[in-house]
C-alpha cells in the first residue's frame, strides 16, 4: 500500500495526540544566533544581551526536544498531507538573554477534526510551549496552531 493510498486517519486516532508531552530541556540563545536573527528582521541588536522576539519561532520547538518531524507525525501527517500555519500566538512575561538557559516544555493541547471551510477538510492541532527561567518563573508562552489538510475528507 503506498502512502498515498492510506486511509485518511479518523478523528479519534488523530485526538490520540492530545495531551502528548515533548521530553523537555533547557535552551540557552547564543549571541551568534540573536545577531542573525535580529539582522533578518531589519532591526538593531536589543541593549544588554536582550534576545529579539522572533527567538520563539525555533526557540521553543528545539528547547523542548520537540522536532517539526514530530509534530507531522502527532498529526498523522502523510506525503499528501498539507499543512498549514493557523497561526503562532506569542506571549512574553520578561525580556529573554542571550547566554541564559531557559527551561522548555511542550505539549499537544488541542485536536479537532473540521470536515468543511475555507481551507477545505482538515485536522486543526494546537501546540503549546513554555518557557521558563531557572527559577521556574514564566518568561514567555508560544501556542501554535497548525492545519493538516485531509486530501480523502469531503
Amino acid at each position: 500500500m503506498t502512502a498515498a493510498s492510506k486511509p485518511v486517519p479518523s478523528p479519534d486516532e488523530v485526538r490520540k495526540a492530545v495531551g502528548h508531552r515533548f521530553p523537555g530541556g533547557v535552551y540557552t540563545v547564543q549571541h551568534w544566533e540573536n545577531f542573525l536573527l535580529t539582522e533578518c528582521t531589519g532591526a538593531e541588536l536589543l541593549p544588554d544581551g536582550m534576545v529579539h522576539p522572533v527567538v520563539l519561532f525555533h526557540l521553543p520547538i528545539l528547547g523542548s526536544g520537540a522536532s517539526i518531524g514530530e509534530m507531522f507525525a502527532l498529526g498523522l501527517a502523510e506525503s499528501d498531507s498539507s499543512i498549514g500555519i493557523e497561526s503562532y500566538d506569542w506571549e512574553m512575561f520578561k525580556p529573554l538573554f542571550e547566554d541564559t538557559p531557559y527551561t522548555v516544555n511542550g505539549q499537544v493541547l488541542s485536536v479537532e477534526r473540521r470536515p468543511t471551510g475555507r481551507r477545505g477538510p482538515h485536522d486543526r492541532i494546537q501546540f503549546q510551549f513554555t518557557v521558563a527561567e531557572a527559577d521556574g518563573s514564566l518568561a514567555a508562552r508560544t501556542t501554535i496552531t497548525w492545519l493538516y489538510g485531509r486530501s480523502g475528507l469531503a
